[in-house]
C-alpha cells in the first residue's frame, strides 16, 4: 500500500465522519435541561427496577420521583416544541387550501395557542397557590411542581407570541408555505 493510498483512505474516512454530523443549530441551552431531566428519570427508573426485582427490597420514593420527573420532561419538551414550532399539526388539509386561507388559518391557530397556553398557565398558578400538601415520600411541597408547570406554560405563551409576531411580520410559516419551509421548522 503506497502512502498516497493511505492518504486517500484517511480522506474518505474523514469525509464519512463529516457526512454524519448532525445539524444542531436549532438547539439552545434550555434544550439541555430536557436531556438532563430525562437521564435523571432513566436513572431513577433503573434504580426502582433494580431494587424491586434484583434486591427484592423496593425504595419507596423512586415511584413518586419518577412520576414527577416524567411530568417535568413532558413540559420541558413541550416548551422546546413550541419554541421550534414543531407541534403536531394536520398538514394534509393545508395543502388543499389557498394561500390566503392557509395564512388566516395559521393566524387563528397562533391566537388559539396563545390563549390556551395563557389560560392554562393562569389556572395552574391558581392550583399551585392553593396546594399545601407535601409529597408522600419526601418532604417537598407539591405546589413547586405546579409552579414549575405554570412557568412552562408562561414560556410556551412567550414562544407562541414570538412565533405569531414572526408569522405576522414575514407573512409565512411552515404551514402557510410548506414547500419553502425547513423540515424541522424555524428556531428562535
Amino acid at each position: 500500500m503506497s502512502p498516497d493510498d493511505k492518504t486517500d483512505d484517511q480522506t474518505s474516512i474523514a469525509d464519512l465522519i463529516h457526512e454524519e454530523d448532525e445539524d444542531l443549530t436549532g438547539f439552545q441551552w434550555d434544550d439541555g435541561l430536557v436531556l438532563i431531566v430525562f437521564w435523571a428519570l432513566a436513572f431513577v427508573v433503573f434504580l426502582q427496577f433494580f431494587t424491586r426485582y434484583v434486591l427484592n427490597d423496593s425504595l419507596g420514593w423512586t415511584e413518586e420521583i419518577a412520576r414527577f420527573l416524567l411530568v417535568t420532561v413532558t413540559f420541558l419538551g413541550v416548551v422546546m416544541a413550541v419554541r421550534r414550532e414543531s407541534q403536531i399539526a394536520v398538514e394534509l388539509a393545508f395543502r388543499w387550501l389557498s394561500r390566503p386561507m392557509r395564512k388566516a388559518l395559521q393566524y387563528f391557530i397562533d391566537l388559539v395557542s396563545i390563549g390556551f397556553y395563557g389560560v392554562m398557565g393562569y389556572l395552574c398558578a391558581q392550583v399551585a397557590a392553593r396546594t399545601q400538601q407535601k409529597m408522600v415520600s419526601i418532604d417537598f411541597p407539591k405546589s413547586s411542581i405546579y409552579w414549575f408547570i405554570c412557568a412552562c406554560f408562561a414560556a410556551m405563551t412567550f414562544y407562541a407570541l414570538v412565533a405569531f409576531w414572526r408569522h405576522l411580520r414575514t407573512g409565512s410559516s411552515r404551514l402557510i408555505d410548506p414547500e419553502t419551509a425547513k423540515a424541522v421548522g424555524p428556531s428562535l
